[in-house]
């Protein structure tokens, strides 16, 4: 089986085709021969050496992913009869356990952590919903907001922020969306449905301060501006971090850091996203497909920055 890992920590150019065995699934396990992958700002760390410590006991190559669509090839004992051989999945997995990230060919993953691919949606575009937008569904449900109440998005136009957005307001609240002044960002926010735009970058705080006297009662942070993020911020709100920042703040606020990979399993949760990916309340943005042997090249797009959506790896031209 080939997969795209690293044999050593490094930038984009550490990434290569590698030949792994090829995995047999356990008990409540399923195998996913894999189309898709979304390439997603954790991979870089894995590529790189930022998970430190929580890859010990693994032996190279490292394979980078977490998210993965494809077709179920292969179901372990123990299941319930949820999903079945030859039905399209899409599915969570990480670097960090045992059965290595989804830059494979096939992968192995607890049958909890695949749901049926939505109807309707290219396995493209639908390998590029569970991590990001199960990352948000994690951060609502921490900050807890009320309908009717405000939340404040940072990188509005990123693929996180773009599903904060569409989750906040199916959930009912009013959203102020960061805005670069790039008229197609405007556009897009407004079609994700963003309530304001507040344009980003120094002054930022300021100026929802203007639009919210008292400060939002929650603000979720995909700009990783953590501590510089908190004077938006009423007395007694919340702050969600996705990269783990949780410093100590005043008056009351919550900070809340997001890790997917608390929740890899939480089935519940992943049919509630595919569900709302099929009925059109989220929008699947991929940014552009390239081959799986252009891994490399899909770091460093995502490095130079402005992407809008996901790159997309095509693992059947592997």
């Amino acid at each position: 089986m080939k997969a795209i890992g690293v044999n050593r920590f490094g930038g984009p150019e550490v990434l290569e085709v590698v030949e792994l065995p090829e995995p047999q699934p356990g008990p409540g396990e399923v195998r996913v021969r894999v189309s898709f992958v979304a390439v997603n700002p954790t991979d870089v760390l894995a590529r790189s050496g930022g998970y430190g410590k929580r890859l010990d006991g693994q032996k190279p190559p490292y394979v980078p992913g977490m998210d993965a669509a494809g077709v179920i090839d292969a179901i372990g004992p123990g299941n319930d009869g949820r999903l079945a051989v030859g039905e399209r999945v899409i599915a969570l997995t990480s670097p960090i356990l045992p059965s290595k990230g989804s830059y494979a060919q096939q992968i192995i993953v607890p049958a909890a952590s695949a749901v049926r691919a939505p109807k309707g949606v290219e396995l493209p575009a639908a390998s590029t919903l569970l991590m990001n937008a199960l990352t948000v569904r994690l951060g609502l449900d921490s900050l807890g907001l009320k309908p009717g109440q405000t939340l404040a998005i940072t990188g509005s136009a990123g693929a996180v922020g773009g599903y904060a957005i569409q989750l906040a307001k199916a959930d009912g609240l009013r959203v102020l969306a960061d805005v670069s002044d790039s008229p197609a960002d405007r556009e897009l926010l407004t079609e994700l449905g963003a309530d304001v735009l507040v344009p980003r970058g120094p002054g930022f705080t300021e100026r929802v301060r203007k639009l919210e006297p008292k400060g939002v009662p929650g603000l979720f942070d995909g700009a990783l501006l953590n501590g510089e993020a908190v004077p938006a911020i009423a007395d007694g709100g919340g702050l969600v971090t996705v990269r783990g920042w949780s410093e100590p703040v005043e008056r009351g606020i919550r900070v809340l850091p997001v890790a997917v990979g608390t929740a890899l399993k939480e089935t519940a949760k992943l049919e509630r996203l595919r569900d709302q990916a099929e009925s059109g309340v989220l929008t699947l943005r991929v940014a552009k497909v390239l081959p799986a042997s252009q891994a490399a090249e899909a770091h460093r797009s995502l490095a130079a920055g402005g992407v809008r959506g996901r790159i997309v790896l095509d693992f059947g031209s592997l």
